[in-house]
């Protein structure tokens, strides 16, 4: 910045004028915000010239009724910024902040049409393509769990406890795959419930189901290699992948799960993403038979085989099936379970099973990219699981999702009859109900939410377009049992409007 020159020094006499025209002493924003925002718009714009002399701030302060400290408190701040200039002894003076690159009259606002055009390529095809909903709660939204239910009081006891007990280290950055404690934790379930097979050491801690498929992309594939999704299959995928530069193949889906064709097999992707113990969002369960078959073909031909176990935790009628991990004889499966549906979606804990010779990789990745925390609440929800509170929550969940799918599955028959079929409706937080083919699901999912409803169009889940089934995804996890009936009832009169 150029010192100022004293002999070029402008007179500083029309400043208060300048000042008093627009400071008003009735304004709801404060003194100083105001004042600071009169003088720093006057310098930017030039209007205040480099080395115009600011008035004492005790005659400032006078000449606008506010307090003398106002008007110094603002003077340090312009000062600090580079704006002015201040010695002992010789007043405050506008700063030379340097002649603009560009003529300011050159720049543009841009057109309401050209708008897009900011956004690269990429980020264009992202923001078109997605398929996250507005709203995150009510009848019939999918995906959601009952968050009212959640242990809160135990949850705070142990939150308080990590709290008096905590180390620096649970307050600063992350720099490992998790806690210690919440990967010992979270192995041990697995292996006692899911049948996955691992240890504390493969596991790495994430915030959730999309910062894991982010890392996937980023280590497992390159820009222009190909991934396998489930059609109809989870838009998170998806979305994630589309926008790490892979070449997206739809894999229809049969009562078994993914089914490819004999010309896909000949074919082999980078990536192959499944979720085989209950697959989203039409709820087919994978047979022995046909896991091990994308198995030997994953292992002779070196695909990562991408297992989204997301809540299996919930069948009624029968015991969940084992992970498809705990067959993968060859270190090809990536393995991802997330907290979110069985405790709380804002938790924002999820973790990956990764085979051993990829932990490192991740772990360092994870930190790199993403400056990971939440170590302390990390502390807490291993607390929560080695407690026992964890597997409580599930069991009691367990019964009252299975009383709400059963009040569903009343609602509809009532309804419709066998008019409609219900896809998938033994198990997790959502069933779907199917629809004519002719009949456009997403624009019965409009009609609904305009009366009351919140549902999803089962075609938004298809990359093959026109979607060949058409439906509607109804998560009953989040609506309380008496609410199922007359939610439900709203949304059949919306759907005979449209049959």
């Amino acid at each position: 910045m150029e010192p100022i020159r004293r002999n070029s020094v402008p007179k500083a006499s029309t400043l208060p004028d300048f000042v008093l025209r627009q400071f008003d002493q009735h304004s709801p924003q404060n003194d100083h915000r105001q004042l600071y925002s009169i003088l720093q718009g006057g310098i930017r714009q030039s209007v205040l010239a480099a080395g115009t002399k600011l008035p004492p701030t005790r005659v400032l302060a006078q000449a606008l009724g506010i307090a003398r400290n106002t008007v110094v408190h603002v003077y340090e701040q312009l000062a600090l910024e580079g704006y002015v200039q201040a010695g002992v002894g010789r007043g405050t003076y506008v700063a030379a902040i340097g002649p603009r690159l560009v003529d300011r009259s050159a720049a543009q606002p841009p057109s309401a049409g050209a708008r897009t055009a900011l956004l690269s390529r990429r980020g264009s095809q992202l923001v078109r393509d997605s398929k996250a909903a507005p709203l995150q709660w009510g009848a019939f939204t999918p995906g959601v769990p009952e968050v009212r239910m959640f242990p809160s009081q135990v949850w705070s006891r142990l939150q308080a406890r990590m709290l008096r007990q905590h180390t620096p280290d649970q307050l600063t950055y992350a720099t490992g795959p998790g806690d210690a404690g919440l990967r010992q934790a979270v192995s041990e379930y697995l292996q006692g419930t899911r049948g996955v097979v691992c240890s504390p050491e493969q596991v790495v801690i994430t915030s959730g189901t999309q910062q894991s498929l982010h890392l996937v992309a980023q280590l497992l594939s390159d820009v222009g290699d190909t991934a396998w999704l489930e059609d109809p299959g989870y838009w998170g995928a998806r979305s994630v992948f589309r926008a790490h530069g892979l070449q997206l193949e739809p894999v229809a889906v049969d009562a078994e799960g993914m089914a490819p064709t004999p010309e896909q097999l000949r074919q082999p992707p980078r990536l192959m993403f499944v979720s085989p113990s209950h697959q989203y969002p039409v709820g087919a369960l994978m047979g022995h038979g046909r896991r091990q078959q994308l198995l030997d073909y994953a292992a002779v031909h070196s695909v990562w085989v991408v297992e989204d176990d997301y809540d299996s935790e919930f069948r009624y009628g029968t015991r969940p099936l084992p992970a498809l991990q705990g067959l993968d004889a060859h270190g090809r499966v990536v393995y991802l379970g997330t907290f979110s549906k069985t405790l709380f979606p804002a938790l924002r804990i999820a973790y990956l099973v990764l085979p051993p010779d990829l932990v490192d990789g991740f772990a360092r990745a994870l930190n790199e990219l993403f400056r990971e925390g939440q170590t302390l609440q990390q502390a807490v929800l291993a607390r929560f699981l080695a407690e026992g509170h964890y597997a409580s929550h599930i069991r009691r969940m367990r019964g009252v999702y299975s009383t709400r799918h059963d009040a569903l599955i009343q609602a509809i028959q009532q309804e419709f009859g066998s008019q409609l079929p219900v896809i998938g409706g033994d198990a997790g937080l959502h069933l779907v109900l199917g629809l004519p083919p002719q009949v456009d699901d997403a624009a019965v999912a409009q009609a609904a939410l305009r009366a009351g409803v919140t549902t999803r169009p089962l075609s938004l889940y298809y990359l093959r377009q026109p979607a060949p089934t058409k439906g509607l995804l109804l998560g009953y996890g989040a609506v309380r049992e008496e609410e199922i009936g007359p939610s439900f009832a709203k949304l059949a009169q919306v759907v005979r409007g449209f049959l």
